[in-house]
């Protein structure tokens, strides 16, 4: 579980985040939503450790990041798993050796061990006869995949992961969501996705944060969503005729 409790962001003199407060639920997909500039990434850094927050207080299962010593920070980082945007592979490295790079970086395990690791999460995310080829050599789907694997071998208690959805197509994409909420599931992860992909929040969304202008405009799951009378919800919402019609569906059955 994290907890954000009166959260601020500022630099110089502008204020990011504006006393944002949230609880992100263990064995949950937790989804922030928002449009640019609403303050996402930065609220996701601020999770991950990247930017001190300007006031508020952070707590992994009871832990406040603020109070734990340098060693204490380096050693809750570490259980951290993160999926960047663009996979963010090592393009001179192989399959197995990206998804290797954390262990080597940060465990003492023999070379067996690890492979052994990473054959086990490479099997996970349906990656199979892989571990050889090069992120060039493989669809962008599949670096996701590789990408989401590199994040769990440490077996993280935390997962972020940042529009890990950017650049797949539809079927692709509903699939890299369902590997995302199983593996949270499976391993009991408290998972956080930054995303502005709508079919991912109703796919996935079990705990959904929307942001605008540095507030907590709204938050609810992905059935409550469609309930909402918040103007700046809907309008992102439903900026697409395709939640429309949903909405529409919706509110024709509640009548």
């Amino acid at each position: 579980m994290i907890e954000v409790d009166n959260l601020y962001k500022s630099f110089d003199d502008a204020n990011i985040l504006k006393g944002v407060s949230t609880v992100f639920d263990t064995g949950k997909t937790n989804l922030i939503i928002g449009q640019s500039g609403s303050g996402k990434t930065v609220f996701l850094k601020c999770l991950l450790g990247l930017f001190k927050p300007t006031e508020g207080v952070i707590c992994y299962d009871g832990k406040k990041y603020g109070e734990l010593t340098d060693t204490e920070q380096r050693n809750l980082r570490q259980e951290m798993g993160m999926v960047f945007q663009g996979s963010a592979l090592f393009d001179g490295l192989t399959v197995e050796g990206n998804v290797m790079f954390p262990l080597e970086m940060f465990t003492q395990q023999s070379k067996s061990e690890m492979e052994d690791r990473v054959n086990l999460v490479l099997q996970r995310v349906n990656l199979i006869d892989a571990n050889h080829k090069f992120p060039s050599e493989i669809s962008g789907g599949m670096q996701k995949r590789v990408a989401i694997a590199r994040a769990i071998v440490m077996n993280p208690q935390y997962l972020f992961c940042d529009e890990p959805n950017s650049g797949l197509d539809p079927r692709t994409a509903i699939v890299i969501d369902n590997l995302i909420k199983e593996i949270t599931e499976e391993y009991n992860i408290t998972t956080v996705i930054n995303t502005h992909d709508m079919n991912s929040v109703m796919e996935i969304g079990e705990k959904i944060l929307f942001l605008k202008d540095g507030l907590k405009e709204w938050e609810g799951t992905k059935h409550e969503i469609f309930k909402t009378d918040n103007q700046a919800v809907t309008d992102f919402v439903y900026s697409s005729e395709l939640f429309k019609k949903v909405r529409q569906m919706y509110i024709e059955e509640r009548n």
